[in-house]
C-alpha cells in the first residue's frame, strides 16, 4: 500500500452515481478521513439536445455506473468506500483497487490542470515553433481547457486566423 493519494474507479449501481459521491463525502468528514480520501469526480459533459423546435443543455454522466475516487488505499479508506451503499466494488481485478495511470487521469479528464499563460487576448505574440516559425501574430482567442490558441497572423498582406498549442508561441518583444 502507497502513502501516495492517487486515483481509483468505483463501480456503482447505475443511477446511484450521486448518491455514493454525497454519501462518501459526509462518511469522510464524519469519521475525519480528510487525510486518506482527497476528492471525488463524476466527469460529465455538457451536450445540446434538440427535440422538434425546442433545445436544451443536458449534462450526462461520461462513465454511468462509476465515480472516481483520488485517496491513498489503507485497511480503513478501503473498508469505508466498500461499505457505503450503492457500492458494487473498485474497478481491478477481485475487486481490489488498481490505480489509474497518469495517462488515464488526463485522457478520462478526472483532473484538470490550471495553465498560467504570459499572454491574453490581443497581445503581440512571436511563433516560436510549427510552420509559421518566426512570424508575429495577435492572439484572438485561447481555448486553455483543450491547449489551443488562436492566432492572427498576417500571411500574403492578409489576416489569417491560425490555431496552434499553447507552448508554440511567446509574447513578442
Amino acid at each position: 500500500m502507497s502513502n501516495e493519494a492517487k486515483w481509483y474507479v468505483i463501480h456503482t449501481y447505475s443511477g446511484y452515481e450521486n448518491k455514493v459521491k454525497g454519501d462518501l463525502e459526509k462518511m469522510v468528514e464524519n469519521r475525519k478521513m480528510q487525510d486518506l480520501i482527497f476528492d471525488l469526480k463524476i466527469p460529465t459533459e455538457t451536450v445540446t439536445e434538440i427535440k422538434g423546435e425546442k433545445t436544451r443543455e443536458v449534462e450526462r454522466k461520461l462513465f454511468p455506473g462509476y465515480v472516481f475516487i483520488k485517496m491513498i488505499v489503507t485497511d480503513d479508506s478501503w473498508y469505508v468506500v466498500r461499505n457505503i451503499h450503492g457500492v458494487t466494488g473498485f474497478v481491478g481485478p477481485a475487486s481490489k483497487p488498481v490505480p489509474l495511470t497518469d495517462e488515464e487521469v488526463a485522457k478520462f479528464g478526472v483532473e484538470k490542470h490550471s495553465v498560467e499563460l504570459a499572454y491574453k487576448v490581443g497581445d503581440n505574440i512571436k511563433v516560436v515553433s510549427g510552420p509559421f516559425e518566426n512570424l508575429e501574430g495577435v492572439v484572438d482567442e485561447i481555448d486553455a481547457e483543450n491547449n489551443n490558441v488562436r492566432v492572427l497572423i498576417t500571411v500574403f498582406g492578409r489576416q489569417t486566423p491560425v490555431d496552434m498549442d499553447l507552448d508554440q508561441i511567446v509574447l513578442a518583444d
